[in-house]
């Protein structure tokens, strides 16, 4: 059980809430109903590296007691490839798609084995689902795992999900997903949760001194914090989570990053306990259509000129054609694309209402052009603002 922190002394200049730190963990905190919790490779290991039951009980147990006070709690867990190395014992993750695959497929059935035995105490069945990044990218299945996720729920059972490392290929190969934290960022999005909570084996975001920040109010302020790790079982680090937090508060949700080995700790954390980090949410919160398009991959890409990319990043403006400078991959209309500046900075991503060889057409052109050149085809934004997220 880790010790008591430091409470939080810092100002909001360094990306820290000036107010009260436990006034403002209670008020995203306390009132959540729904909870999705993200548990890395590392946490549920022991020290030979195997799965460690008696931790899975232990979180079982919680989740049992905040489903008993009306909170949905959703799982992301991460550990099909540790434990399918500890079953066939082998020394190292391998480098062989098709061997890291096989792992995967024999570690998912003993991580899910470990999670019914878990919460079979609670009378609490589990249902596995497994994700590759096109769940997410294509919108009608976006959407389905919200309904499957909440049909479980009614069912009264504990949605465990984790990425599909038997069949797919970028999230092992080019980690696509980056890791379970962008994963569980992504679940998060697709169910509105209130909160996300990543578990690790850190008790949150550490200041220079090695204190924890207790609350952090601008993700971009706590960068300079982080240094870029990760353990030997899982893929991400903390500048992982920091990208999850970006993505979570801007969609207007809560996140926390605490240390799952904490005695007690989910119930702790919804008490407003000053234990972990909280990322507090942004103001407003994103419509569902504008989740998926901020959560999907690109496309293709529309470079900007810096006339236009102010327009769009400073004054929520739409896309006209007059500041398209050059277009990068194919796509058609109603594809999600992203909008990059000079400078090559991803600014945006919307929906776009043409094809890319119209737009390389249409390119720099002003509005009346546009109309001479395809008359009734002709759309005055190549992306509207309402159909558009900002990086």
């Amino acid at each position: 059980m880790s010790s008591q922190p430091q409470e939080e002394t810092t100002t909001a200049a360094s990306g820290v809430v000036a107010d009260d730190p436990s006034e403002v963990r209670r008020r995203y905190l306390a009132s959540a109903k729904s909870l999705v919790v993200k548990l890395g490779s590392q946490l549920l290991s022991d020290k030979e590296g195997r799965l460690d039951a008696a931790f899975l009980t232990s979180v079982a147990t919680q989740v049992a007691e905040l489903k008993s006070r009306g909170v949905q709690v959703t799982i992301v867990s991460s550990g099909a490839i540790a434990a399918g190395l500890r079953e066939l014992n082998l020394p190292k993750r391998p480098t062989d798609l098709g061997m890291l695959q096989a792992v995967a497929a024999v570690g998912q059935r003993r991580l899910m084995d470990g999670w019914a035995a878990a919460f079979a105490p609670h009378k609490l069945p589990v249902a596995q689902i497994l994700l590759t990044r096109e769940d997410i990218d294509e919108r009608s299945r976006f959407l389905n795992l919200r309904n499957t996720v909440n049909a479980i729920h009614a069912f009264n059972a504990v949605p465990i999900i984790n990425e599909n490392d038997t069949i797919s290929t970028d999230e092992l190969v080019k980690l696509t997903f980056g890791d379970n934290d962008i994963l569980a960022a992504l679940v998060t999005h697709a169910l509105r949760a209130d909160v996300l909570c990543l578990l690790s084996v850190v008790d949150g975001v550490l200041d220079e001194a090695g204190q924890p920040r207790r609350v952090i109010e601008e993700v971009a302020g706590a960068r300079s914090l982080v240094r870029v790790d990760k353990s030997s079982l899982g893929k991400g680090g903390m500048n992982s989570k920091l990208n999850a937090a970006q993505m979570v508060t801007g969609s207007g949700e809560a996140m926390v990053v605490a240390h799952g080995r904490m005695e007690n700790i989910l119930p702790r954390l919804l008490a407003g306990e000053m234990v972990g980090t909280l990322f507090v949410p942004a103001a407003r919160k994103r419509a569902g259509k504008n989740r998926w398009i901020g959560a999907a991959r690109p496309a293709g890409l529309i470079h900007v000129d810096d006339g236009a990319a102010k327009a769009v990043g400073e004054k929520n403006r739409s896309l006209l054609p007059a500041g398209i400078a050059k277009v990068e991959g194919t796509f058609g209309p109603g594809d999600v694309v992203g909008i990059v500046a000079a400078d090559g900075t991803l600014i945006a991503r919307g929906l776009t209402n043409y094809a890319s060889a119209d737009i390389e057409r249409i390119k720099g052109m002003k509005s009346p052009q546009v109309r001479s050149l395809l008359a009734e085809e002709a759309y005055d934004e190549v992306i509207h603002r309402d159909n558009m997220v900002l990086e």
